[in-house]
């Protein structure tokens, strides 16, 4: 499911960027993910399989009409209500987001400390990030008491691990070995 929906994900962003705002496109998508995940009658009735494709199809364009959305991410919707896809909506807006934060060449960090950061620190620790990535850092910052101290910073799928409690770690791994 996660294929298809990464697929239309990456239609969406491109004709988002050739025609309108890849943004406006985002907000309308969770919008009306927001809108389908709040009201349950709807999403029951969307994810029915006894309702036909025509019928949801009308109920999106309804909901559109509704909405004032008549923007790519409306044309998606659509298309998904007429091929009985409407369920890859969340993963869609989960991959579109994804796709849109390297379109605009953005790179979220998680940062987790033993003790809660400064402000003023957060923004130092945002801007290093961002020389060292080449890109525009969004962060968010954990706290974790059994770090000790230091920090742990990921950054995609790269872990950058400067806790007290990993070097403790690996001092008494090495121990362990010489002995």
């Amino acid at each position: 499911m996660r294929a298809s929906a990464a697929r239309y994900a990456r239609a969406l962003l491109d004709v988002a960027i050739k025609e309108s705002d890849p943004l406006a496109a985002e907000q309308d998508l969770a919008m009306f993910v927001d809108l389908v995940q709040g009201h349950q009658d709807l999403q029951r009735t969307l994810a029915n399989p006894v309702v036909s494709a025509g019928a949801k199809r009308a109920m999106v364009q309804q909901i559109l009409d509704r909405v004032k959305m008549s923007s790519p991410a409306g044309k998606l919707l659509l298309l998904l209500a007429s091929r009985g896809r409407l369920e890859l909506v969340p993963d869609v807006l989960a991959v579109f987001r994804e796709r849109l934060m390297e379109y605009r060449n953005i790179v979220e960090a998680e940062v987790t400390t033993a003790t809660p950061l400064a402000p003023e620190r957060v923004a130092e620790l945002q801007a290093r990030l961002a020389t060292i990535t080449g890109r525009t850092v969004t962060m968010s910052a954990k706290v974790d008491g059994a770090l000790i101290g230091g920090m742990v910073t990921r950054i995609g799928s790269t872990v950058y691990d400067g806790s007290v409690a990993t070097q403790l770690a690996k001092v008494r791994s090495r121990l362990v070995d010489r002995s």
